[in-house]
């Protein structure tokens, strides 16, 4: 039971990550561009996804943070809050947002699910 709260806070916790990735995408320092929440999507969708493969050695579940992140920057992205669009069509921002977050997510979900088929994929956790 614990385990199916803490991976839905997992979920949520992806959820508000990717909502403000994508409010503070637009970030100035002065008059330079800073898109921050590339590095912090970079950092924390790995995390998402380790802290997933610790708790289930459940495919859909271990990939879960992943995809309920990307859905949402996509979603909130594109029918933002009153019809605003937050993803920057074009903009090279938006591309290290989706490249920073999915990309290394992506490989520590073949980490991790490496790492299971090594030890065993059908030992219950």
């Amino acid at each position: 039971m614990l385990d199916r709260v803490t991976i839905g806070a997992l979920l949520l916790d992806a959820v508000l990550l990717a909502i403000l990735e994508l409010l503070f995408l637009p970030s100035y320092i002065g008059q330079v561009q800073f898109p921050i929440t590339a590095a912090v999507a970079a950092v924390t969708t790995p995390l998402l996804v380790s802290q997933a493969a610790r708790l289930s050695s459940r495919p859909g579940v271990v990939a879960a943070p992943l995809i309920v992140w990307f859905v949402t920057l996509f979603v909130f992205g594109a029918f933002g809050p009153g019809g605003d669009v937050l993803l920057l069509g074009g903009d090279w921002r938006t591309y290290l947002l989706l490249g920073a977050g999915a990309v290394p997510g992506a490989l520590m979900l073949g980490i991790v699910r490496g790492r299971q088929t090594v030890e065993g994929v059908g030992s219950p956790r």
